[in-house]
């Protein structure tokens, strides 16, 4: 398995990953509800995805095996780790885990010293399980933080941001 960044000639077929994984994988999330799993798949076009590979502001990251798309990610210049979807097919065989690891190194390159996201119900044992910490709620999603930085100060202050909010924060 490769970690490589997005090209334009990959939007159809990440987008197709994005849309399985939402529909085959997030039921817990959308419930089969034709409004709630109508909104969510919206934005997730070929077109969009294109667009989002030639973002300067976020990097959109595949774990790809040959030719075939196991995940898509995408990180925000500023640590938010905005997509992490893997194909039904490749649940459960590290891609998720190896992608998410390379959002955070895109983000700490970029200078960040904690990422941030919004996990899906579904997804969110495995952000726990990956050092993730909090559990606020945000709609239908959980936001979770992680510290991509040994920097005590950094870490007081992001602790005791997330204790305000109800969550914890860690350090990896």
């Amino acid at each position: 398995m490769k970690i490589r960044d997005a090209t334009a000639a990959d939007a159809a077929a990440a987008c197709q990953v994005l849309r399985a994984s939402i529909s085959e994988l997030c039921v817990a999330d959308h419930h089969n509800a034709p409004k709630i799993l109508g909104r969510w798949l919206a934005n997730k076009t070929p077109e969009n995805v294109t667009a989002w590979a030639a973002d300067p502001g976020a990097s959109l990251l595949l774990a790809v095996e040959g030719d075939t798309i196991l995940a898509v990610g995408s990180v925000r210049n500023d640590g938010e780790i905005t997509l992490n979807y893997v194909s039904p097919a490749a649940r459960f065989c590290g891609a998720s885990s190896a992608l998410l690891k390379a959002l955070e190194a895109r983000a700490k390159d970029r200078g960040n010293t904690h990422c941030k996201l919004l996990s899906t119900e579904t997804a969110h044992r495995f952000y726990l399980d990956r050092g993730y910490v909090g559990g606020r709620r945000a709609a239908e999603q959980v936001r979770h933080e992680l510290v991509l930085s040994h920097d005590e100060e950094d870490l007081t202050r992001l602790r005791a941001a997330s204790l305000t909010r109800g969550g914890l924060a860690a350090s990896i």
